[in-house]
């Protein structure tokens, strides 16, 4: 709903001018396209579909330039405006033409249709200053370049969504992968990535894509990808990548309650609480099985025994008392995951 609702905005403010793109007729057109200034110009129909479909990128274009003295970004309602429309040979909507610095007679623009495709035209055009400020994404961007090297590395899993960037269900899917990214941004070995197919076909050909979006999963043991078939809810992506690269997070990158959990040791756990004149006992098991786990966090369940034996019981809950306030302050990522794995440890000890 919240992406509809934008998208309803972007279509109002543009429709009403509103906005970085400056709406010309029959009284201004001259006065603005007159040569001093490199001119880029859309002649539109408001009931056209494929219009409002190109608003949102165009709005874009428009911000991309608004602070460059010698770029035009322009509309013509040529429905309205049907002088203009015949002037410039306007047979179809939207039409697309460029007037460069020192000219008022057009080139037609055949380029495509997204904000990127046009500000790259047209900084070619004029020297290249327009650009769009993006927040910063952790979804790694693909390409011919870089796709080998890390879809193929032995060390990572990764997630790749081959998208086109005018496909309906690419943008909708976009704010859900975005938020993929973020939840696993400190996952080195887990690694959400896209490539635009449509602008590498090549990789499209190599791995069969034929529609938009497809998405394919490359575990470390397997390079020549899987398909991914799952839903494509947030969840859904989230179970998929914890199950296949071994993880525990959860919306947003943070570790869920059972992110460091052993499972070899939690029998070592219920032992020592039940027996407490035989902890000695257990803390001896549990550390011979802690020696023998290619688990870094398994010898901490023998630490606190450990702790809890010199300490007392009250360690489990001051030690969980001062993780918590740890984590509250300003961590690291990789320290913030390792307190995170000890609390929820210690809240196993917990009687």
């Amino acid at each position: 709903m919240k992406g509809l609702f934008t998208l309803c905005v972007l279509f109002a403010l543009y429709w009403a001018g509103n906005s970085e793109v400056v709406d010309l007729d029959s009284s201004n057109f001259d006065q603005y396209v007159n040569g001093d200034k490199a001119a880029f110009v859309e002649f539109y129909a408001p009931w056209c579909g494929h219009c409002k479909n190109l608003a949102p990128a165009y709005e874009e274009v428009g911000k991309a330039f608004e602070n460059v003295d010698d770029v035009l970004v322009a509309k013509v309602d040529a429905d309205g405006q049907r002088d203009l429309g015949s002037r410039f040979g306007v047979k179809g909507f939207p039409t697309l033409k460029f007037f460069p610095k020192g000219s008022t007679d057009p080139e037609d623009y055949s380029g495509g249709r997204t904000a990127d495709d046009i500000i790259k035209y047209i900084n070619e055009k004029t020297g290249g200053r327009g650009r769009i400020n993006k927040p910063p994404s952790d979804v790694t961007d693909l390409d011919v370049g870089n796709f080998d090297s890390i879809v193929m590395d032995a060390d990572k899993d990764v997630l790749v969504e081959f998208y086109a960037p005018w496909c309906g269900h690419c943008k909708k899917l976009a704010p859900v992968y975005e938020q993929l990214g973020q939840t696993y941004k400190d996952e080195p070995s887990c690694v959400v990535a896209r490539v635009d197919a449509d602008g590498n076909r090549d990789l499209a050909t190599r791995y069969g894509v034929s529609g938009y979006p497809t998405i394919k999963f490359f575990p470390k043991d397997n390079k020549d990808g899987v398909d991914y078939s799952g839903g494509r809810s947030l969840d859904d992506f989230i179970k998929y990548l914890n199950e296949k690269c071994g993880t525990d997070r959860v919306a947003g990158g943070k570790l869920s309650a059972k992110a460091g959990l052993v499972d070899d040791m939690q029998n070592f756990v219920e032992k020592f609480k039940s027996e407490e004149d035989g902890r000695e006992n257990v803390i001896s098991e549990a550390e011979k099985t802690a020696e023998s786990l290619d688990n870094s966090f398994a010898s901490y369940y023998v630490k606190v025994m450990k702790k809890v034996v010199d300490k007392g019981n009250d360690f489990v809950k001051t030690e969980i008392e001062r993780l918590g306030r740890m984590l509250s302050g300003d961590l690291s990522a990789k320290k913030s995951d390792e307190f995170t794995k000890r609390r929820n440890i210690l809240k196993k000890f917990e009687l």
